[in-house]
């Protein structure tokens, strides 16, 4: 397998790993190419794999959803052990972000305390609030897809919304400077806006792939992808006003609020939209 042309099979697998290994706690074995598996992946590339690698993290919470539902439980608790199993495979790296940054705008006044709070990995009054509702919202709003279009298309959105979530994270990246001097998001290489735009635009397609076919209309997945990018611009805004750049942090919370706009607009619209 040539792992070194830009499209073989090879390369496009390692950057799948990549991002799997990245975004996840999944046991994902090393292969026989990989000559550093387990080194921070190279975000100027291995990001075209993310709407792939979101919805294969993802599985596993849309299974748990699935059973739970095949179970009669009702659709809050179905919801709830779906976030559930989602946080262990990812091990809260996203929610972790949130928190931070909900403590840090809040708790801080000046850049460099706030930076300061982000980095203590004890979370105050403001995260734990801003963790709390994330939660809640997404228990909720899972539940309300379930109730609204049926367990096919809660299935199908689960997978669809950690694809497009991801890559949304991506914009603080993107369009904004390292905080920090060092951290993670100094040491990875920024992937460029044509690349961004490009995979945006993949977990788009594959959203439509997975969605329509199980009842949820074109137009509401284009607002609800749409809100998702919105928020995202939003995160970007608020990580500029108050840091004057970005951390991995922020790319984290901003996955969580891209995932809320996202379900929240998926139920938004009136029923035969």
């Amino acid at each position: 397998m040539d792992a070194d042309r830009p499209f073989s099979p090879g390369t496009l697998l390692r950057d799948l790993l990549a991002c799997l290994r990245f975004y996840s706690r999944l046991a994902i074995p090393q292969m026989r190419f990989e000559a550093a598996a387990h080194a921070l992946p190279d975000f100027s590339r291995c990001i075209r794999m993310l709407p792939f690698a979101g919805i294969l993290i993802a599985l596993p919470a849309a299974v748990v959803f699935v059973i739970a539902g095949w179970l009669a439980l009702p659709p809050f608790v179905a919801a709830a052990f779906s976030v559930a199993a989602m946080a262990l495979a990812t091990g809260c790296f996203h929610e972790d972000g949130l928190a931070d940054i909900a403590d840090g705008f809040g708790g801080g006044r000046t850049r460099e305390r706030k930076l300061e709070i982000m980095k203590d990995s004890r979370i105050g009054t403001f995260g734990g609030v801003a963790l709390a509702l994330a939660l809640i919202l997404r228990i909720a709003l899972l539940a309300a897809v379930l109730e609204r279009f049926g367990l096919g298309a809660a299935f199908a959105a689960i997978l669809a919304v950690a694809g497009v979530s991801r890559v949304v994270g991506l914009l603080p990246l993107t369009l904004l400077p390292p905080a920090r001097a060092d951290g993670v998001a100094r040491a990875v290489q920024a992937p460029s806006r044509r690349l961004v735009v490009a995979t945006l635009a993949l977990s788009v397609i594959l959203s439509a792939v997975l969605m329509m076919p199980l009842g949820i209309g074109f137009l509401r997945l284009c607002v609800a992808c749409f809100a998702a990018v919105v928020s995202g611009f939003y995160m970007v805004r608020l990580a500029r006003r108050h840091l004057d750049g970005q951390t991995g942090d922020v790319a984290g919370a901003t996955q969580q609020v891209a995932e809320i706009a996202f379900l929240t607009a998926l139920i938004a619209l009136p029923h035969a939209a």
